[in-house]
């Protein structure tokens, strides 16, 4: 395992990354969900590197879900439900690790932290109805954007990673300075998008977790 960053200024603020970074994933089982339900080829669609515009297209809002499943059975030829489509579409997303919500519920008294995601309302449900169901049991807030300072979502920003416009847009709205402010992902061209738009980055590779960086 190695640490990858660019950090050589003080930091103030920290941008997280949500998938891989604080709730764990695995993007084979979406995968495997599809290929049951006979999606074949599902990595022509979607992979955690490369995105169908149809897909790139529900993360940045451009589509509504209810469109969203109309156009995947229309691309598969196949006659699924919206339910049959939502749950294999959220099969990839797994637990937050009780230790990692506790650190980040410590970290936000040291930092100015911020989240910014490439997801989709689809999995905005998913995801915060499972941290719902976690933060109750370690007395933490049940509201999972209560951690940040501000929350973006590729879905309602309209934007994208690793666009540099994207973490521009994001260092405006919350009126960041990027040369004070730490990004940190799982997703090498995520990290490079970053660093064009000046921000100081953490590579997240090899199973190294954001309590491994020290901060």
């Amino acid at each position: 395992m190695r640490l990858i960053c660019s950090m050589v200024t003080p930091v103030k603020n920290i941008i997280f990354d949500l998938g891989g970074v604080l709730i764990n994933l695995n993007y084979q089982l979406t995968r495997k969900a599809f290929e049951d339900l006979g999606v074949e080829d599902f990595d022509a669609f979607y992979t955690q590197h490369k995105v169908n515009p149809l897909f790139e297209n529900l993360e940045v809002g451009a589509i509504e879900p209810e469109a969203f499943y109309e156009a995947l059975r229309e691309a598969t030829g196949l006659t699924l439900s919206n339910d049959q489509l939502e749950t294999a579409w959220n099969a990839m997303l797994l637990d937050f690790p009780i230790e990692r919500l506790l650190w980040l519920d410590q970290i936000k008294n040291k930092y100015n932290i911020y989240l910014f995601s490439n997801t989709n309302a689809i999995h905005y449900n998913a995801f915060t109805a499972i941290y719902a169901q976690t933060a109750p049991l370690i007395g933490l807030h049940p509201d999972f954007n209560h951690f940040f300072k501000e929350a973006h979502y590729s879905h309602t920003l309209g934007q994208r990673k690793p666009e540099v416009a994207a973490f521009e847009a994001v260092l405006a709205k919350s009126g960041l300075d990027p040369t004070q402010t730490l990004f940190i992902d799982d997703t090498i061209s995520n990290i490079e998008g970053a660093q064009k738009a000046g921000l100081q980055t953490i590579f997240l590779s090899g199973g190294l977790t954001v309590q491994d960086v020290g901060l």
